[in-house]
């Protein structure tokens, strides 16, 4: 298991999602090549509710731990299942060798029942008092849109440290002040367990409006002037996003002490795969973010990270 300890190495996750089908199970695993050379030191899966996505979770989340070698978190939405439900899943990740679980409680829909479930902190307990699988939490750096304030959803989020999570993994965010008074805020309410930095590139002004109703986060003025001026562009779009402001993120966060970033950017590029993405620009960019948080890690008297540069080519590179 990762220690994600802050007198630790700089480490670096990323976040992929399962594809709906079996016929998308080739494709996802290609993504996971590209991603491998990187030498990230987690990849989490996402979850789906039910069906063939959540099935895929399973599988691809194995397959990440037992053939890649590279440590994998399973997303687990717990809202409208039954703890029979839940048991079963749990005891077929632990059967696959899967170690870590990211506890969510998931979007419940006007009408639909909790289930046996109405928090990720019940989630959290249930998992603790049953398995010894490390779990990780979500946290929420300008709050839950569900919370009436900041203050009152640091309770919540203490409730599940309380339940035994043991990392928090952050909802994306634009602006990095914000985080780091929310780590401040969090460590004053008693959140001592580490604090994992979500960020996501920019790859277009429509996933920044879909990403921002989803989950509340606020667009700054630095981000409005890239998407002002290259919006219009689709791959100069990417190629700011991602190489200037995902870049930006992992240079001030070296200024101040975070050590662990986890990127969501496979969420928006399912096309990380030789067979499909038509550029190198995404290989270039994420490659040069791993080299900035290599360095990071250099320069923090810890053990060199491993992904040689060109190690990953795409079509058309």
């Amino acid at each position: 298991m990762i220690d994600f300890s802050p007198t630790k190495r700089p480490t670096l996750t990323f976040e992929i999602f399962p594809p709906k089908g079996q016929h998308g199970l080739d494709s996802i695993f290609s993504t996971v090549d590209a991603l491998a050379s990187l030498a990230p030191d987690l990849i989490s899966v996402t979850y789906g509710a039910g069906g063939t996505s959540r099935d895929n979770t399973v599988e691809i989340a194995s397959e990440i731990q037992n053939s890649y070698n590279i440590p994998a978190v399973a997303h687990l939405t717990c809202v409208g299942s039954t703890k029979e439900q839940m048991d079963g899943i749990l005891s077929e990740l632990k059967k696959r060798g899967v170690k870590n679980i990211l506890a969510l409680r998931g979007d419940l829909a006007d009408g639909d029942s909790t289930g046996d479930f109405k928090y990720a902190s019940e989630l959290i307990s249930f998992i603790k008092a049953r398995y010894d699988f490390k779990i990780f939490a979500a946290c929420y750096p300008e709050k839950h849109l569900e919370a009436y304030s900041l203050e009152e959803d640091l309770q919540r989020l203490r409730e599940k440290t309380e339940c035994g999570a043991d990392f928090l993994i952050s909802q994306l965010f634009f602006d990095n002040n914000l985080f780091y008074d929310f780590r401040e805020m969090a460590r004053e309410c008693g959140i001592n367990i580490p604090i994992i930095a979500g960020i996501m590139p920019i790859t277009s002004p429509s996933q920044i409006t879909r990403m921002v109703s989803m989950c509340g986060a606020s667009v700054p003025e630095k981000v409005q002037r890239i998407i002002r001026a290259y919006g219009h562009n689709s791959m100069a779009m990417k190629e700011a996003g991602v190489a200037a402001y995902a870049w930006v993120n992992a240079t001030t966060f070296e200024r101040s002490g975070v050590t662990t970033i986890a990127s969501m950017i496979t969420s928006y590029f399912p096309a990380l795969s030789p067979a499909i993405m038509p550029s190198q620009f995404c290989t270039t960019s994420l490659h040069s973010i791993c080299i900035r948080w290599h360095k990071f890690a250099i320069s923090s008297g810890s053990k060199p990270l491993s992904f040689p540069p060109g190690s990953v080519r795409f079509q058309g590179s």
